[in-house]
């Protein structure tokens, strides 16, 4: 869905149109890719709006920015209150954020001399990522030709724009081939993630993932699965896998701020399991959103309400004071 034109967009500290939200052609990042980016969901709660783990995606923003060498301004505090700030201003109920961070100035050339930083955030309205039913019926995807960069290339921990030109053709290959999404390896051949999910496989009762060392991105929605599983008394486990364990899993799915939590009921048209989301996925599944959308108690301090909640002072948006089991 197209947000509406007159949405508010935050631009360093500042609420401007939609319509002004502009950069020059000769912008660094138009040329280069030089930009780190976020993408954080703020669900409708019976409290009002909460935006999910806004603390964590903050954090990550700025260490993206670190990796990059791009300065950044602004502290996680003022990022934190900016975003809470884009849903109020905008009266949204939910929405996705989209914090960007990019090198503009009026500069040709690789070296970004005195090349400004500026940073946006956008409220966005974004239904289901993988498509209608996603999330009830799960998702038909193949084994990707593209593969995750080498240890030593592009730094993968950095949710950096450049870094998702890999996702683009792995994306479009998936969809000329009539599959929703598609699964790429590492340099190893081995087991990576999605063109923009993490991905987690079940087999015999035991739950694991790849980790970061296959060139992965370090999810924030899978450190949230995998706190939620552990507490739900599965097991759960970092390590390399190969390819063909996609093939003789009894359950997969995707994880990440957009995709959510989207069951694989086929991979290369190899059923997964009985071809329907399994209950691992599905117990899962049920904590993640109850816990986000307000269905369940935040007993991990996941939410930050939007004023008009009891957690925000004069003085800025505190995160949910609930206590931690994890």
């Amino acid at each position: 869905m197209t947000p509406a034109p007159d949405h508010k967009i935050w631009r360093d500290g500042k609420m401007i149109s939609w319509q002004d939200a502009t950069i020059h052609v000769l912008s660094h990042v138009v040329h280069y890719g030089s930009s780190v980016f976020e993408g954080i969901r703020c669900y409708e709660t019976p409290e009002g709006p909460a935006v999910f783990r806004l603390r964590e995606h903050m954090e990550r923003f700025l260490d993206s920015c670190h990796i990059y060498r791009m300065p950044m301004r602004h502290s996680v505090d003022d990022l934190v209150n900016a975003c809470v700030a884009t849903v109020a201003e905008n009266s949204l109920p939910h929405c996705y954020l989209r914090p960007v961070a990019m090198r503009t100035g009026l500069q040709m050339g690789v070296l970004p001399t005195d090349v400004p930083v500026e940073t946006f955030i956008i409220p966005w309205q974004w239904g289901t990522y993988l498509g209608k039913g996603a999330l009830e019926a799960g998702v038909d995807v193949c084994v990707s030709s593209w593969r995750r960069p080498a240890p030593g290339t592009t730094p993968t921990l950095a949710k950096a724009g450049g870094n998702y030109l890999g996702s683009q053709l792995s994306k479009m290959e998936a969809r000329t081939d009539g599959y929703a999404e598609g699964i790429m390896l590492d340099s190893f051949g081995f087991i990576s993630e999605g063109s923009g999910e993490n991905l987690f496989v079940v087999r015999d009762g035991k739950i694991m993932t790849s980790p970061i060392s296959a060139g992965i991105l370090s999810g924030i929605t899978r450190d949230s699965v995998t706190r939620i599983a552990r507490d739900l008394g599965y097991e759960i486990v970092e390590q390399v896998m190969p390819r063909e364990l996609l093939y003789i899993a009894d359950e997969l799915f995707f994880t990440g701020t957009a995709a959510e939590i989207t069951p694989i009921r086929s991979v290369d048209r190899v059923t997964v399991g009985k071809g329907e989301p399994g209950p691992i996925t599905l117990a899962i599944q049920e904590q993640y959103m109850g816990i986000a959308t307000g269905a369940l108690p935040d007993r991990y301090g996941w939410r930050t309400p939007v004023p008009g909640g009891s957690n925000v002072s004069s003085k800025g948006v505190k995160t949910s004071t609930t206590k931690s089991y994890a």
